[in-house]
């Protein structure tokens, strides 16, 4: 049995990934080391993008793309979701943009405007809106590397003190049955809390999303809520949104 740190590590995501879903007990009494070790090794794994954990041990699923990578996916799909949604938005208002290539997209399209507060837990919506004539502000936390965006406790409880008029949310997948989907619950427990500080929330994915469950973290999608996305789309999955009372615009 492995005994170093890498060598225990590489055989975790060879574990995980042959096992699916690994226990942290399992995953101690494996390697013979304490439990405290084996969350160490997996939140490195994890800060590493190698797989995704739960509150009971780890998800080896996909590798997660980082948000470099995703910038260069659907890019027109993107803008034709990001011009749409900046049509909604009114001036005066308060927004909240997660983080995301497709929300990035729209502060690109927000730049301009001169009315607004925008509200972000990303550090690419921040880079476009650097030079803009808004109010911006960010929401601090623990930076997630893969996702350029802050999470953790400190996001959550800047996000308390704070109401929104629109929430716009990215999202790795979304399926009608299950919801949002993304690497860690860390994420999915975030898009709930500034879903619920908004008076209206919309999640923006690219057709090639829709359907997919590359993880198993979710946040259940609420009727109340509009799933924007482009013209590719599926009729036959966009029929599954529409048969729960989805709300689904196609930009």
């Amino acid at each position: 049995m492995p005994r170093g740190a890498r060598e225990r590590r590489a055989a975790i995501l060879q574990l995980a990934g042959s096992s699916g879903l690994t226990s942290v007990e399992e995953l101690s009494t494996t390697f013979g080391v304490t439990a405290s070790t084996i969350r160490r090794d997996l939140a490195q794994l994890q800060a590493a993008g190698r797989l995704a954990r739960t509150y009971g041990g780890a998800m080896p699923l996909q590798h997660e793309a980082s948000l470099r990578q995703r910038n260069g996916e659907a890019t027109e799909a993107k803008r034709a979701i990001a011009r749409w949604a900046a049509d909604q938005v009114q001036p005066a208002e308060t927004i909240l943009l997660d983080s995301g290539s497709t929300t990035t997209a729209l502060a690109r399209e927000l730049a301009h405007r001169s009315d607004l507060t925008v509200v972000t837990t990303s550090i690419t919506v921040l880079h476009e809106l650097a030079h803009a004539d808004l109010q911006v502000e960010c929401l601090g936390g623990a930076l997630r590397q893969l996702s350029q965006g802050f999470v953790g406790p400190l996001t959550e409880v800047a996000l308390q003190r704070r109401t929104f008029d629109r929430a716009f949310l990215g999202a790795d997948g979304v399926t009608a049955e299950h919801g949002i989907c993304e690497a860690d619950l860390e994420q999915t427990r975030l898009k709930e809390l500034m879903a619920g500080r908004a008076e209206q929330v919309y999640v923006l994915v690219h057709a090639d999303k829709l359907g997919q469950r590359p993880f198993r973290a979710h946040t259940p999608l609420d009727p109340r809520w509009t799933l924007v996305t482009d013209d590719s789309a599926d009729p036959a999955t966009a029929a599954q949104f529409h048969a729960r009372g989805l709300d689904l615009v196609v930009a």
